[in-house]
């Protein structure tokens, strides 16, 4: 059936309930799974060259450790579960799009992720990164849900 799951995640509790479902369903079919993290990238109006570039590298650092800490914890889950993975950290603006572009570059034939449930005008304010990826996204969208 799929042979290759792709699950963003934000390292919340709700992300983190949704990894655990992913993950059984990989270990069930035997497919690998792709563990997503995606980081806003810094958006600054430059001051001084100096500071922006500081501010910058800070920034990018407590990305990179951030997304190594949320991707270690789901590494280990699927390590104790015994399912492959790979995992990938990429910065963009729009989460939603980072998910749909990675699951087509590699090749994903699923998409499980959680859904924090936002409906009607907050979601229209806010936003629902679960909304658009259904919306675009090529291949099925499994969304987990408390």
């Amino acid at each position: 059936m799929y042979k290759h799951i792709l699950v963003p995640t934000d390292g919340s509790d709700l992300s983190s309930a949704a990894i655990d479902q992913a993950l059984e369903l990989a270990r069930m079919l035997g497919a690998k799974v792709t563990a997503l993290t995606v980081a806003e990238p810094l958006h600054f109006l430059p001051v001084t060259p100096g500071g922006t570039a500081n501010l910058r590298a800070d920034y990018d650092a407590h990305l990179k450790e951030s997304g190594a800490r949320i991707l270690g914890a789901v590494e280990a889950k699927a390590a104790a579960a015994g399912v492959p993975i790979e995992t990938v950290q990429v910065a963009a603006g729009d989460a939603w799009q980072a998910i749909v572009d990675t699951a087509k570059e590699r090749g994903c034939d699923l998409i499980a992720m959680a859904s924090h449930g936002r409906r009607g005008v907050s979601a229209f304010l806010m936003g629902s990164v679960t909304t658009r990826v259904l919306g675009h996204a090529k291949v099925p969208v499994l969304v987990y849900r408390s």
